[in-house]
């Protein structure tokens, strides 16, 4: 779990400074807001995304429209090497819209 996280955090530094809160069951990444959240299961993290649009994909395990133009997506990652291309252009997004 620590080297998914890892890879996370460091994807997400690479695109600006990040400050990480930790929360009851989630740490969340933050630019001016949230935009994401890692949760932790018993085999996976759970990352949680923020977004401008609806994304369909076969990765998202669950998505939400929190308000008119925002979303909230989850994935499951189970191993580092998960975190790949995909996930990194969701999360430069997510980061954009922080800001």
């Amino acid at each position: 779990m620590k080297a998914i996280y890892a890879a996370i955090l460091n994807a997400a530094k690479k695109l600006g400074p990040v400050k990480e809160e930790a929360k009851k069951t989630s740490i969340h990444l933050v630019r001016k807001s949230a935009f994401a959240g890692v949760a932790t299961r018993k085999t996976a993290l759970i990352l949680t995304l923020k977004s401008d649009s609806d994304v369909a994909n076969r990765r998202i395990t669950k998505s939400e429209q929190t308000s008119a133009n925002r979303w909230h997506f989850e994935i499951k990652l189970e191993e580092p090497k998960q975190v790949d291309r995909e996930i990194l252009g969701w999360l430069e997004r997510a980061y954009d819209l922080a800001g």
